[in-house]
Parts: structure tokens; C-alpha cells; sequence
């Protein structure tokens, strides 16, 4: 999943950007709401993190930008203003959540993973296709009973496949949600990596999960002939 963080504190934006790597997201960051406002006229995100108190342009500046162009992305308000005017005013703007400075990490990825849950129409944490099961929560993967290993960017390419299952992907709609501003690896990244969770998927297995749509991209899903 690929979010956009705005925060102007920079040890701050840095810890954030840090803990969300490390928990598989692929995070773009910015330090005022103008660059916020630019980077969102051209780029698609599963998630934004957005603070209210800004240079330049404040989040609730943003946040109208970013409505104003039809997009329902997740927002969630990170800000130190905690009344509950401040609150009503955030959610009523058109934010999805308000988490008041500080916080709890934890709490933050809870609060993410309900964003993007209700995003893609989720009852819970868990993503299921054939026997192949996926917890959002804990990243454990198991194909039938077998807990399969993989790498932080092997999850977050086969839970957008999952979350996306039926739906064929192009390898730039691929790159562009897994993949953030500083990749600089070959233009082949997607299908490497989708060799990848065929062998720790698909090997071994009759029902294949993982197809190859020609010309256009991949698709999971459960019964590829139906």
C-alpha cells in the first residue's frame, strides 16, 4: 500500500516514514501542504496521513484539493489540536479519521489499516482467496495450513493483488502502489517480484492463483477458467 505522508516536523515525518517502512508500506513524505497539494495532482495513494498545522497551506487546504478533484483517498488528521471543535471540524471537512499528537504507533497503523479496510469494502483483517489467507495485521500468510515467509515487498505486492483480486493489474498500477519516488532498480521490478510469490504461492499447488493477463498485466484470483 502506498501512503502519502505531510508533516513538517521532520524528526517526526522521519520516525513515521521510518516505522511504516518497516511494516511493509511504501511511504512518500513532504514537509508543507503546498507540496502536499502538488504531489497529489499526479500520484494515486491508498492512504493519506495529514497534519493540520502546516506551512504554505494547512491540511484542511489539502484536503479540499484533494476532494475537489473527486478523489476519495482514506485522510487521516495527525495534529496536536485536540478540542472537540477541532475534531468535528476535521471529520466534517471530509477526513476519515483524527488522531491526536501524541500518539501511540500502534494505534496509528490500526487506525490505517481501518481506512484502507473500509476503502476496499473489508469486513476484517483478513484476506482470503482459495486457500491462500492473508492477515493485514499480523502479515502472516498461509496457503492452506503451510505459514508462508516473505519479504517486506513480497507481502505488499500480494496484498494489493489480493485486495485487487478479479481485477487485472497493469505493471505501471503495480509499480506505482508498491513502489515510491527513490526506487531506482530495473524496469522489470514487477514481473521479478511476481516470480517471486509464484514460486513461494503457486509452486506446488494445482489451483494457480497468480495469472499472467497478456499485454495488459496480472490478475489473482481464485478460478482463472471460470
Amino acid at each position: 500500500m502506498r501512503i502519502l505522508l505531510v508533516e513538517d516536523e521532520k524528526d517526526l515525518n522521519d520516525i513515521i516514514t521510518q516505522k511504516l517502512t518497516s511494516d511493509g508500506y511504501n511511504v512518500d513524505s513532504c514537509f508543507d501542504g503546498q507540496d502536499a497539494i502538488d504531489i497529489l495532482s499526479y500520484t494515486e495513494y491508498d492512504a493519506i496521513i495529514l497534519d493540520i498545522m502546516m506551512p504554505k497551506a494547512d491540511g484542511y487546504t489539502v484536503l479540499q484539493a484533494l476532494r475537489n478533484t473527486g478523489k476519495t483517498t482514506p485522510v487521516l488528521f495527525l495534529t496536536a489540536k485536540d478540542a472537540i471543535a477541532d475534531r468535528v471540524k476535521g471529520l466534517d471537512s471530509g477526513a476519515n479519521d483524527y488522531l491526536v499528537k501524541p500518539f501511540s504507533f500502534e494505534e496509528l497503523t490500526a487506525r490505517i489499516r481501518a481506512m484502507i479496510r473500509t476503502g476496499f469494502g473489508m469486513a476484517n483483517n483478513i484476506l482470503t482467496v482459495d486457500d491462500l489467507t492473508l492477515d493485514c495485521a499480523t502479515h502472516i500468510v498461509k496457503r492452506g495450513k503451510e505459514e508462508i515467509q516473505l519479504s517486506a515487498k513480497e507481502y505488499a505486492l500480494l496484498e494489493y493483488l489480493m485486495l485487487n483480486q478479479g481485477i487485472i493489474l497493469s505493471r505501471d498500477k503495480i509499480e506505482n502502489h508498491i513502489w515510491n519516488f527513490d526506487y531506482e532498480g530495473g524496469t522489470n521490478v514487477v514481473d521479478v517480484y511476481i516470480s517471486y510469490l509464484r514460486k513461494k504461492i503457486d509452486e506446488g499447488h494445482e489451483n494457480k492463483l497468480i495469472h499472467t493477463i497478456r499485454g495488459r498485466g496480472y490478475v489473482l484470483r481464485e478460478d482463472f477458467d471460470k
